[in-house]
């Protein structure tokens, strides 16, 4: 048995993702656990479907079992989202191999970067471009490129790499034996397809498809399109814009203590958002908010902490237990390896978990809450009782898809 772990999102689930699974198989992998992000992910953005049936499209599609990144995690910057998946990954003891893709598709590089980010994130160098407003990524780059050249500055120039550095940092900063394994990728662009007789594209085009009523169905594999047309019959697809007049709520009524109890609150922040709190809507708020030093995904993803009641404590500690989305016979398997060896508990019960620790009871309250307002991110309003209530059963082996496909997200 050779237990590979895999941090993802599928949002939706497409053919690039089916290629990841299928290539970490043919790396030796006999089960795979996928950390995914729950209703909102990392981007500052309700998924488009549900965390479950995202969950059970991943294991129908290849994966084995599917783990929720709790909310907190899901909705913080990259090196915080990455270190909060492979604590769940370490956290079953038994997994060996943490599997990603990237454009640069060297180990050995990435390595180097990793080595290279450490070193320029902590310098002077580095909060002096961060107090004159460079982003992060950007001072990141810059430093990298005096102090290191233009070979390895390229690395910093894809976004998967960037994930990929992150993952990596967070293995040795927790100490995680994990094996690297990357799956080279070619870059995207959002409004471009990738890969083999576009086959492929990236999770953003598919989602500029839905919006636009634009076919998509060669991109994912049939369960995902057959998720996403019954999603957009039902009323189900979740969109940021269905929170407008929520967020616009919170906006009027944030006070600055709860502004200062935010993560990602940085120089200067809070009095762009108080400036911001009398929009008409949430693209005025939102262009209001923004500034060069401060991303629209990073201030998308403090709206919705700020909408959700998150706290920069609730990072603080890492995730208290190990929530299962999804699973089949092999998914069990894991669970079984991991008896003994686990570090924290692993349950399907959002109820059970939440009644181990007073910090698992405000996680589970937290994803609640999320599900609470993720039913109001979609037409059909939905609430949490399905959150506590959810049934997770195994998918049978017959109901598993196998898709070829010829390239990765």
């Amino acid at each position: 048995m050779k237990i590979s772990g895999i941090v993802c999102e599928y949002n939706p689930f497409h053919n690039g993702h089916a290629y990841h699974i299928a290539k970490t198989r043919e790396n030796g992998a006999t089960h795979i656990v996928a950390v995914m992000s729950g209703n909102f992910v990392q981007r500052g953005d309700a998924a488009v479907l549900g965390k479950l049936t995202r969950a059970q499209i991943a294991v129908a599609s290849g994966a084995d079992l599917v783990l929720e990144l709790p909310v907190a995690y899901s909705l913080a910057p990259a090196e915080l989202f990455a270190r909060g998946a492979v604590f769940l990954l370490r956290g079953l003891g038994c997994v060996e191999e943490l599997s990603f893709g990237s454009e640069c598709g060297d180990p050995a590089r990435l390595s180097q970067a990793v080595k290279a980010s450490v070193s320029c994130g902590k310098s002077d160098a580095m909060h002096q471009l961060l107090r004159e407003g460079l982003p992060y990524p950007r001072a990141m780059r810059r430093l990298v490129l005096e102090q290191y050249g233009e070979e390895l500055a390229r690395v910093f120039d894809g976004p998967n790499n960037l994930l990929a550095v992150e993952y990596l940092k967070a293995m040795i900063f927790l100490g995680a034996k994990l094996q690297p394994f990357t799956v080279p990728r070619k870059s995207a662009m959002h409004d471009m397809l990738e890969g083999h007789g576009g086959s492929i594209a990236s999770a953003s085009f598919i989602r500029s498809c839905i919006e636009e009523n634009e076919e998509y169905d060669e991109l994912v594999p049939l369960l995902t399109a057959h998720a996403l047309a019954q999603a957009g019959s039902n009323g189900c697809i979740g969109r940021l814009r269905n929170l407008e007049r929520l967020i616009l709520y919170r906006l009027r009524t944030v006070t600055q203590q709860e502004l200062e109890e935010q993560f990602e609150m940085g120089p200067g922040l809070d009095g762009r958002i108080l400036g911001a709190r009398n929009s008409n809507s949430l693209d005025e708020a939102l262009h209001a908010i923004k500034t060069k030093r401060y991303p629209m995904a990073r201030i998308r993803r403090l709206l919705l902490c700020l909408l959700m009641g998150l706290r920069k404590e609730d990072l603080q500690t890492p995730p208290p237990y190990g929530r299962v989305l999804a699973l089949n016979e092999r998914g069990c398997e894991i669970l079984a390896a991991a008896k003994g060896k686990s570090t924290i508990p692993f349950a399907t019960s959002l109820a059970k978990l939440g009644e181990i620790s007073p910090q698992a009871r405000r996680y589970a309250e937290l994803e609640a809450r999320a599900a609470d307002v993720y039913g109001l991110a979609t037409r059909c309003i939905t609430s949490s009782e399905q959150e506590y209530r959810a049934k997770i059963t195994l998918t049978p082996p017959q109901e598993q898809e196998t898709t070829e496909t010829t390239e990765q997200e």
